[in-house]
């Protein structure tokens, strides 16, 4: 089995790396596969102390993953982040050379770019794996983060051309990626050159964190929360940018006239003020919302005390890239989904699979329309639940489809052959 390097320009604490990068890696290596992870942390100096960092060590070793970490530097933006990438090379060139590394696998571009210099100036010559995750420079430029085709833009769509050359082997999270970056794959699984392409969307953990009854779960936190009379819509994740903040409080607003027990849940890291004076303006009492974190171990409690998960995102070319974490999970929960169209593969699963509405726009008409369309479904949190297992299983989907292309990569020429 190969050994392979997950370089992840994020911190261990995220909860992206918590609920998608390390269930990954833990379900990789169950296969045999020798796992080495590498983070880089915000404020390295004042949050992690020695026994804090020997910790996690310890815990990550139970799941067969070596974790070393570097410091993250944020400001001034691109002065910062190439230090990191220059500090990153280093580092993985003498991990290089200390191990019998097979593949180094990028997460999204900057750490994909750490890898592909750090093996060009290698003697071995491991394979490199772009998980592109998404259209990072469309998602900054639609995200109002860097002026459309500003130098910003330019700079990192050259990067995403050369690193695309230099790749042995490409991730995307849906299929409509696919279809724009790889058509000819959907039918053999590689691209005209003859490198594997995987399809792997956000996955959930069903047997560490959503394998607990949910009926129990309901009726525990709708209890805490106090909504065991309320119809309770639920939005996880950031606001602001390409989160349609303001789209997603006119939804609540009309859901109230539609029905009056309308409660407003949600778990969000971005700061509540972007979103609570929105909800009061629409008429929502301290009573009728709840606005805050939550740790990914609660997760599953707040969405099985809910009734509907919403996803609102500005629907573009970047978001085709997109598989909204959140998504999977509401399904997990058995929460039908209200969703925008034109993001990832969210159209086909919920059309298909009859397990909620769309939006076909933003005004008090669909929105109307999509809560009796949920109506008239009636109760399909089973058939939510299903189909996540179908769709999202971290096990059968995400390990499934992540072995299968270490294995393609592995055959692929051999590993650690120097690229021509």
């Amino acid at each position: 089995m190969p050994n392979t390097l997950y370089i992840c320009y994020f911190g261990m604490r995220q909860p992206l790396v918590q609920t998608q990068v390390i269930p990954y890696l833990a379900e990789i290596a169950k296969s045999g596969t020798k796992v080495s992870l590498v983070t880089f942390e915000p404020s390295f100096k004042t949050d992690w102390t020695t026994e804090q960092i020997k910790a996690m060590r310890a815990s990550l070793a139970e799941m067969q993953i070596e974790w070393d970490c570097l410091a993250y530097h944020k400001r001034p933006s691109a002065i910062a982040t190439a230090y990191d990438i220059l500090v990153g090379v280093r580092f993985i060139r003498q991990k290089i050379r200390e191990g019998n590394i097979d593949i180094l696998q990028g997460r999204v571009h900057v750490p994909t770019l750490m890898g592909a210099l750090a093996r060009r100036f290698s003697k071995r010559k491991p394979k490199l794996l772009f998980d592109i995750r998404g259209f990072f420079p469309e998602e900054y430029t639609d995200a109002g983060v860097w002026p459309p085709n500003g130098w910003l833009y330019r700079t990192a769509k050259r990067v995403e051309n050369w690193l695309m050359s230099e790749s042995d082997g490409f991730v995307v999270l849906t299929e409509n990626a696919r279809e724009i970056l790889f058509p000819e794959s959907k039918e053999t699984g590689f691209d005209t050159v003859g490198r594997p392409v995987e399809v792997i969307p956000c996955c959930v953990d069903f047997e560490k964190r959503f394998s607990t009854d949910r009926e129990s779960l309901r009726k525990d936190m709708r209890a805490r929360l106090g909504v065991q009379e309320r119809f309770v819509f639920t939005h996880v994740g950031a606001l602001g940018g390409l989160y349609l903040t303001n789209e997603i409080a006119d939804f609540l607003e009309t859901a109230r006239t539609a029905k009056p027990n309308t409660y407003a849940l949600f778990l969000t890291q971005t700061s509540p003020e972007l979103i609570i004076p929105l909800l009061k303006s629409k008429g929502f009492g301290e009573g009728d919302y709840f606005v805050g974190t939550a740790p990914p171990g609660e997760i599953p409690g707040y969405l099985s005390a809910s009734d509907v998960g919403l996803s609102c995102v500005k629907a573009g070319y970047a978001t085709q890239s997109r598989s909204p974490t959140k998504i999977p999970e509401y399904l997990a929960c058995g929460l039908p989904i209200i969703a925008n169209p034109g993001v990832g593969d969210v159209d086909a699963l919920i059309t298909t699979n009859r397990i909620g509405a769309l939006l076909h726009d933003f005004s008090r008409e669909s929105y109307l329309g999509a809560i009796e369309e949920i109506e008239a479904l009636g109760d399909v949190s089973e058939l939510c639940m299903r189909t996540a297992r179908q769709e999202f299983d971290l096990e059968s989907v995400g390990g499934k489809r992540y072995n299968r292309m270490y294995q393609r990569l592995m055959s692929s020429n051999g590993a650690g052959i120097t690229r021509t």
